[in-house]
């Protein structure tokens, strides 16, 4: 009688056992979501253009052609901007992405213009309009206008000079 007792016991223990363990366990679930949103794009509308630009013999000057697609002389005087201006265009691009979003814009350090011979001037100090973030509009688009300074000698040779290293404007999504 002891050992059917003894085996009720150990029985009852062991299904007691298995309920307490099953009644410590407890599951929820959760649902995954992911929004996909409309990639930034860059597109270049109007390339960059100091215009025309008369040179000292003597005296370096530079150029410096802001976003508004006007342009001044800076530093020493050994440039003059004649009458007959020519083009005269700030670079502008059409970003598109995400309605209302905020984007960085990265601008490069410098860029090479040369006439295609041994003849070169530098371009750098970039700016841009928007500055540094800019907004998507409710359509999903702005333009960015970029501008910078041109670096002539003194004597710089006559000439057509073009750009012969890239001039990349980056945006990335905030």
């Amino acid at each position: 009688m002891k050992n059917i007792i003894s085996k009720v016991f150990v029985a009852a223990t062991i299904v007691f056992a298995a309920s307490t363990a099953s009644f410590a366990q407890a599951t929820a679930t959760a649902s995954a979501t992911a929004t996909i949103i409309t990639p930034i794009s860059i597109s270049k509308t109007v390339d960059m253009n100091f215009g025309n630009i008369a040179v000292s013999a003597s005296t370096s000057g530079t150029v410096v052609l802001a976003t508004g697609s006007t342009r001044t002389t800076a530093g020493s005087g050994g440039v003059t901007l004649p009458s007959t201006t020519g083009t005269v265009t700030a670079a502008e691009f059409a970003v598109a992405g995400q309605a209302s979003y905020t984007y960085a814009i990265t601008l490069p350090s410098s860029a090479t213009l040369t006439d295609g011979s041994s003849h070169t001037m530098t371009v750098g100090s970039f700016v841009s309009s928007p500055a540094t973030t800019g907004t998507l509009s409710s359509l999903g688009a702005q333009t960015l206008k970029v501008g910078a300074t041109l670096s002539v000698s003194a004597a710089q040779a006559a000439g057509v000079y073009t750009n012969s290293t890239a001039v990349p404007v980056t945006v990335n999504y905030n």
